[in-house]
């Protein structure tokens, strides 16, 4: 697959998250497209690597998302854990925005 259509940029308010499902070659890819304080937008897994939940409910402050379980925050850029208690990234998939679309390619994390 290559890059879908995951929402509209409107869609994603500014220091926010919005939860989608987007299909990859091996099934269905929950994801959170982030706009962090700049504006940028992000694509990162909405699953937690530390507890399994949902990212999208996290708090967002710069390039960061906090996870509303643990605490753990992950950078938008990288996937990366910047505190614990994760220690483990989750992916980050590549955003195109086409006019008003907003691309992301769940089969090719960075």
């Amino acid at each position: 697959m290559t890059a879908q259509l995951a929402c509209f940029d409107e869609d994603v308010p500014v220091e926010g998250t919005l939860r989608v499902e987007l299909e990859a070659e091996h099934g269905t890819v929950e994801v959170a497209l982030v706009r962090d304080s700049a504006g940028e937008l992000h694509a990162i897994s909405d699953i937690c690597s530390h507890g399994a939940v949902s990212l999208s409910d996290g708090e967002v402050e710069d390039c960061t998302i906090e996870c509303w379980l643990h605490g753990s925050r992950f950078d938008l850029r990288t996937g990366k854990p910047t505190g614990p208690p994760a220690v483990q990234p989750v992916p980050v998939y590549p955003v195109t925005v086409d006019g008003q679309r907003v691309l992301v390619d769940v089969d090719a994390p960075l």
